[in-house]
Formats: C-alpha cells, sequence, structure tokens
C-alpha cells in the first residue's frame, strides 16, 4: 500500500466515559507496531484479515493463523509476490495480476481449482450490505488484494511474530479478547458503515461519493449528529477538516474512511453495532469477519 494512504484515527475514553476523537494522521507500519506494544487497544484495518474457505480447503490451509506464520517462506516463499501471468497463478501465489491486459477473474478459478466466482470470496465480503472485492484479485480502483499483502506482512506477521497482538476473530471472541487487557486486531471496512453514521455522500455540483471532497463535507453535518447522540465528541481540528471535507488532496478520502471506520468501531465497542461474526468454525478458524457488519 502506498505510504501517502495510511492514515489512523483515534479515539480516547475518557474518565466521564465518553470517547474523545481526534483528526487522522498519517502512520507507519513501525509506529503501528510501537503503539501496539504499548498495551490495551482495539485496532482495525480496512484490508482483508482471512481467506476464503474454498480457497482454503484447495490449499490444505487449516487456520489462517498458520498461514501467516508460513507466509513468505518455504513453499510459501512466492506468496507476496503478486502473479503477472495466469500461468504463475497457484495456491501458494494466488494474487491476481500485477498489471492489466488480457487479465481476467476467471483465471483465477481455473488456476486455484475453484468450481465458481462465490468461492473467490469470504463469506463476509458478500454478507448484507455493500459487496466487497475478491481478496485475490489486485486490479483497479476498489481492489483490495494489494492493501492485505501490506499489511499482512508489514503489520501482521510482526504483530503475531512479537506477541504483542490478538486477533479477531481466530484467537477468540471479541469479550474475550478485550479482557485480556492486550492490543486487539480487527477488519473493517468504512464503506459497510456510511449510512450507519450519517455518511450521505450526496451529489454536488463537483461530484459525489467519497473521492469529493463537496460530497464528504456536505456529510460532515449528518455525521456530527450521528457522533453527538453517540456520546463521541470530536477534537476542534476534527470538527473543521470534517466540514471542510478533508481537504481537496487525494489523501482527502483516505482520511475520511479512517474517520468514519474508528466511528464503527467505537458504535460496537459501546454496544450500540453487534459485532456480527456468526458462531462458525469457517470464520473463527479461515475467513475471519469484518467488524460489525450483519451476517445477513
Amino acid at each position: 500500500m502506498a505510504a501517502d494512504k495510511r492514515w489512523a484515527a483515534h479515539a480516547d475514553l475518557r474518565a466521564d466515559g465518553r470517547y474523545e476523537v481526534d483528526r487522522p494522521e498519517p502512520i507507519t507500519p513501525a509506529a503501528l507496531l510501537s503503539m501496539m506494544s504499548n498495551g490495551a487497544a482495539l485496532v482495525g484495518f480496512d484490508f482483508p484479515i482471512g481467506v476464503p474457505a474454498a480457497y482454503a480447503a484447495r490449499a490444505g490451509v487449516r487456520s489462517f493463523n498458520e498461514l501467516l506464520a508460513l507466509l513468505g517462506n518455504g513453499a510459501w516463499s512466492s506468496f507476496f509476490d503478486v502473479a503477472r501471468t495466469r500461468a504463475e497463478i497457484s495456491l501458494q501465489r494466488p494474487f491476481y495480476p500485477s498489471a492489466a491486459g488480457g487479465t481476467k477473474r476467471e483465471h483465477l478459478l481455473e488456476a486455484l481449482g475453484l468450481r465458481s466466482a462465490n468461492e473467490l470470496f469470504r463469506r463476509c465480503d458478500i454478507a448484507k450490505g455493500r459487496r466487497a472485492c475478491p481478496l485475490f484479485w489486485t486490479l483497479g480502483g476498489n481492489q483490495v488484494g494489494k492493501a492485505a499483502l501490506s499489511g499482512w506482512r508489514e503489520v501482521l506477521q510482526p504483530a503475531r511474530a512479537s506477541g504483542v497482538a490478538d486477533l479477531w476473530p481466530f484467537d477468540g471472541t471479541l469479550d474475550e479478547l478485550l479482557a485480556r487487557g492486550r492490543t486487539v486486531i480487527v477488519e473493517t471496512y468504512p464503506g459497510d458503515v456510511y449510512s450507519y453514521v450519517g455518511a450521505s455522500l450526496p451529489k454536488t455540483p463537483s461530484g459525489y461519493g467519497k473521492r469529493s471532497q463537496a460530497s464528504r463535507a456536505a456529510s460532515a453535518r449528518g455525521i456530527a449528529e450521528w457522533a453527538r447522540r453517540a456520546d463521541i465528541e470530536l477534537s476542534a481540528e476534527l470538527d473543521r477538516e470534517l466540514r471542510d471535507g478533508f481537504g481537496s488532496s487525494k489523501s482527502g478520502e483516505d482520511r475520511f474512511d479512517a474517520f468514519v471506520g474508528l466511528l464503527g468501531m467505537c458504535a460496537v465497542v459501546q454496544g450500540a453495532r453487534e459485532v456480527g461474526a456468526p458462531a462458525s468454525d469457517d470464520v473463527r478458524e479461515i475467513e475471519g469477519w469484518i467488524l460489525g457488519r450483519a451476517a445477513s
């Protein structure tokens, strides 16, 4: 993932029981790992954490935790290298393609030995709400594969190797993990909570959606009202950035998503939004889940 797309928003729990949220700041993997080692925190990442169950069955993967420890070594040494051609795709090198030009998702199905396009998705990717992109596809503006590759190698693997963090839902339920007083890593999907937190992203003369500063700014009032009702206080600097649509630079959409994703996490911790993960062995062991996403 490009360095200029890495932003983090954080909320601190005050003595009066309210959360205070500050404006998003640039973040590096090293800074994240240092923060995780400091103690109790819930840390959410906007990239997939887990693999499709159908793929895991074909690859002989019994759990995502076990797989994570293997990646980049031995038979899995090429896992982080995105396949350039359909001939390079394999169960141990499933991400594709590295560039456009004659590439199709059907190439992944064929090379991975999957039966249908749905088997490229995890259950949470196609659950109720905005449909996520399939994990292994690495082409286009909505792809999530490259973010997963960066996140797994630069954050998840080091965090697990050093023992500074637990991984939900693979290490236990959210309540169980939070009770341990350690850092807990979860997967988030900001697009899944836009409407929940009042981010309407309406059409404007200059565009609409999260890529439009005007559309982001037009959502400010609804988000601020939702935060007030949820007993979440926005810092003065964050409030100004929110009403400005997080600026005109390309990083505006990333800062917006970091902030909205954080609000969704707060709602789950406060008990206003369900955790969402169904009681399924595949979810707990292989696929993982997007925090707060409804199962159906």
